[in-house]
């Protein structure tokens, strides 16, 4: 998809608000990809991708911009935290596993648009494999009849959905799970490939409905019909040239941390390295070549700062951008502006309990202070605060409603009922610390 970075841009505001700074980088980081399979093939082997530092607290937007980011353009997207690493020799997950990751993350990726291609052949050979089973069962109620016409007619009913509720036995294929070798190493053996490739495909009865006998003969004729080594060319070429990796809590293995020099934080640093100035990794699909996977490094950096990295990670990561603290307005917009807003989510719950939940302005102006006094207050979370309000506004109306038997009630939330009911929100937040949010009488808490 060859969007322009100010398209690029546009689709991410539908989803986070504000932090230009980073989204514009971010869209270039992307666009660059686009001109770079432009260009001849000796020249596109010497232009590798500008990798970027998120710098900025929690809850303010920088692993959505990621995400959104590579599902935007259908990339393989990981997100790890930089914890969860040890340096060599140290127990616990290595370095390259991520890559391993990703190139599982391209397969599904890969896979799932290959089904959707041959969904609709593998859907009608499953239909028909559930017609025979259901013809043998209605066979003993009808006595002789023609077996083609009827078939052809279960067919048609359970493509309409008629026989979803219908209970059947079936034989499906008994896929036993991966087992692990070594936890945390990302090393497992397939038992279900093994058995595959020793000619030993194992199957078993099950009882259950036609509905779940459609998706899981459905799953079994798609993978019939799809060429695995394409899946995997494709995938491995997906994960080299358009593959993200998102490295959270990039802040926690910085030297700043402590007072000494803590080996093994700096250890990992110097294991990342490789993998980010480019490598090759070996893979159960085969290997993957890291130079042109896009890495976005994040963290907070309260404690620790930016420069505190080694020199030579600093690096490898030329772009930096540092995402700000939301606001008041910020607040208003998120929860009037974004695709699929947290105030349209509760409208949308409530709703299965028949309650027509109506957000006035001046609530959404209150509910926005409230967010911003306490991340400035409290701990700066930034837009999880309003999940924390939001819950104890509305946690009275969730508990009470219930039931579809009840006639549709309209709640208005105002100013004033925000007022009533925060209280409590208060209370467990700031009241114990003695501080105070405005508006508040203090003789309530």
């Amino acid at each position: 998809m060859d969007l322009t970075p100010k398209q690029i841009v546009h689709e991410l505001n539908k989803y986070i608000i504000g932090q230009d700074e980073a989204k514009k980088a971010v869209a270039i980081a992307l666009r660059n990809r686009y001109r770079r399979s432009q260009l001849s093939p000796e020249l596109r082997e010497e232009v590798t991708p500008k990798n970027i530092i998120m710098k900025g607290p929690t809850g303010v937007g920088k692993t959505e911009i990621a995400r959104r980011l590579a599902k935007l353009v259908k990339a393989p997207f990981l997100k790890v935290e930089a914890t969860k690493y040890t340096e060599v020799g140290y127990v616990g997950r290595d370095v390259e596993s991520m890559v391993r990751d990703l190139a599982e993350c391209a397969i599904r990726l890969v896979k799932e648009e290959k089904t959707k291609e041959v969904s609709y052949k593998a859907m009608a050979t499953a239909e028909r494999r559930i017609a025979k089973v259901l013809a043998e069962v209605k066979k003993d109620e009808r006595g002789e009849f023609s077996k083609e016409i009827f078939e052809n007619n279960l067919v048609d009913d359970i493509h309409a959905g008629k026989y979803d509720n219908a209970v059947i036995e079936l034989e499906v294929a008994d896929n036993p799970k991966p087992l692990e070798l070594s936890p945390g190493q990302g090393a497992a053996i397939d038992l279900g490939s093994v058995f595959g490739s020793l000619g030993m495909n194992r199957r078993k009865k099950r009882k259950m409905t036609v509905a779940e006998a459609k998706n899981i003969l459905m799953a079994e004729e798609a993978d019939k019909l799809i060429d695995d080594d394409a899946v995997q060319s494709e995938a491995i070429r997906r994960a080299e040239n358009d593959g993200i990796i998102f490295i959270d809590e990039i802040d926690k293995i910085a030297g700043g941390n402590s007072g000494g020099i803590d080996v093994s934080r700096e250890g990992v640093q110097r294991d990342i390295l490789p993998i980010v100035e480019g490598c090759t990794v070996m893979t159960k699909y085969g290997p993957v070549r890291t130079d042109y996977i896009l890495f976005i490094a994040a963290g907070a950096f309260h404690v620790s700062k930016v420069e505190d990295l080694i020199p030579e990670f600093l690096g490898r990561f030329p772009v930096l951008v540092e995402l700000n603290s939301l606001k008041k307005q910020d607040f208003v917009n998120i929860l009037t502006q974004t695709h699929n807003a947290i105030t349209m989510q509760y409208s949308a719950l409530l709703a299965v309990d028949n309650i027509d939940l109506q957000f006035k302005s001046d609530a959404i102006e209150r509910i926005a202070e409230i967010a911003e006094e306490l991340n400035s207050t409290a701990e700066d979370i930034g837009a999880r605060r309003l999940h924390t309000v939001m819950e104890y506004l509305l946690e009275e109306i969730s508990f009470e409603a219930g039931g579809n038997d009840y006639p549709l009630v309209t709640l208005e939330i105002n100013r004033k009922y925000v007022d009533e009911h925060i209280d409590k929100l208060v209370r467990t937040c700031v009241g114990k610390r003695g501080l105070k949010i405005t508006g508040f009488n203090a003789d309530r808490l």
